[in-house]
């Protein structure tokens, strides 16, 4: 007899999770909040879905989750992923291992899933949201959401976490029904997030973006440092570099600790390098200005702010100017320091850390205290760095999930 499976959440790791179950015979129900299924995997790689990533491992996934990460993904893979979309008919490509759908849009993948969802006869109920789910004395459980009751054999709890737009509508309630079957939360906080800096600080008022390395330092200790395209805006930084590192520094921002990021506008050039081309740029000291003599040295806007930071005019004349000073002036594009205030917050943010302990959960996360209950996606203590990282974890956990609570 086949199983009435109940999938709480029609996010990415929801829908995933409904077709493989359903797929093995399953008689599925999504049980989803919004109006419609995959509302935030719809706005995932700025619109283009990063898929996954061919280079895969699981030091690419916070530290308490990494010797579980190696056993889910040597279950179900970045070449799994890849397969599961070609046989919805999506089409991939690599650009340099980041997999996106050949259409470039995440429309595509969402309609993909839900067609699928619609061939294989799985129910949808929308605009209910979940409240509780229950074991029963006959093994069976109740799930309670905001209109309705339902009894299943199975529930799939893939509700998502804090992290997300309003209209996503991700409110974290999750957690607390989780913590009312009996399960460890993990302190949350938002990752792969932006960082706001203290008002103080003279930031480019037109923002900037350019290719740059960002340590973050509390104390004399380098808590994250990252490459890449860097952006800094009016009132603080974010951009790739910023967002893998802010995995790693959240918690000590959030906790108010003094944190700074110390940037690199030439990451590049090794000690011996930048020396040379200072060298260089000391032959230049003539009539000209000090913007006309940093013109070429690097973007306007780093400039304009390095300059503003330094309290020095733009017009005086580099025959005026020490060597020393020009020095000093040179090697700040190598160490600028910004003090962090805090993140720009949950509604920013990618993807959030901690959640519910997945010693809590097995191999095929179900619950270690009722089998018949599976948890999977956002909901756990597990992120990963940018680059189809998070969304594997959503696909590796939403397979594994499904096929096992079919059986």
């Amino acid at each position: 007899m086949s199983k009435k499976i109940y999938v709480c959440g029609g996010g990415a790791s929801g829908m995933c999770a409904a077709i493989y179950a359903a797929r093995n015979g399953a008689k599925v129900c999504i049980i989803e909040k919004n109006d419609c299924l995959g509302k935030k995997l719809s706005m995932t790689g700025n619109g283009r879905c990063n898929l996954t990533n061919l280079n895969m491992s699981e030091d690419c996934y916070n530290a308490a989750a990494r010797s579980r990460m190696k056993d889910w993904l040597g279950t179900y893979g970045a070449e799994d992923v890849i397969c599961f979309f070609k046989s919805l008919g999506v089409v991939v490509k690599s650009e340099d291992g980041y997999i996106y759908p050949v259409s470039g849009q995440a429309k595509t993948v969402v309609d993909a899933l839900k067609n699928e969802i619609k061939r294989l006869g799985v129910e949808v109920v929308y605009k209910e949201q979940l409240k509780s789910v229950a074991g029963l004395e006959d093994g069976s459980l109740e799930i309670v959401t905001d209109k309705s009751r339902y009894q299943a054999d199975r529930s799939i709890i893939a509700v998502g976490s804090l992290s997300g737009v309003k209209s996503t509508m991700s409110t974290g309630d999750g957690y607390y029904i989780c913590k009312k079957l009996g399960m460890t939360i993990k302190d949350t906080f938002p990752a792969l997030v932006g960082f706001k800096c203290e008002e103080d600080e003279y930031l480019p008022e037109k923002g900037v973006r350019c290719d740059a390395r960002i340590s973050f330092i509390l104390g004399s200790e380098v808590l994250s440092s990252e490459q890449g395209e860097l952006q800094i805006t009016s009132d603080g930084i974010s951009g790739i570099p910023v967002m893998q590192a802010s995995r790693d520094v959240i918690r000590f921002v959030e906790e108010k600790k003094p944190v700074y990021a110390a940037i690199d506008f030439f990451p590049d050039y090794d000690e011996n390098d930048f020396a040379c081309l200072k060298k260089d740029m000391l032959r230049l000291k003539d009539e000209r200005t000090i913007e006309e003599f940093l013109l070429g040295f690097a973007n306007q806007g780093v400039t304009d702010m390095i300059l503003a930071r330094m309290k020095i005019s733009k017009t005086m004349k580099m025959k005026n100017i020490s060597d020393s000073f020009a020095e000093c002036i040179l090697d700040s594009y190598r160490n600028l320091k910004i003090k962090i205030e805090g993140s720009y917050g949950y509604q920013a943010s990618q993807v959030t850390a901690g959640g519910v302990s997945i010693a809590e959960v097995g191999s095929d996360f179900s619950f270690n205290k009722n089998r018949n209950i599976y948890v999977i996606g956002e909901l756990l203590d597990v992120d990963g760095r940018c680059g189809g990282y998070n969304l594997q974890f959503a696909f590796t956990s939403g397979s594994i999930a499904g096929c096992a609570s079919s059986l």
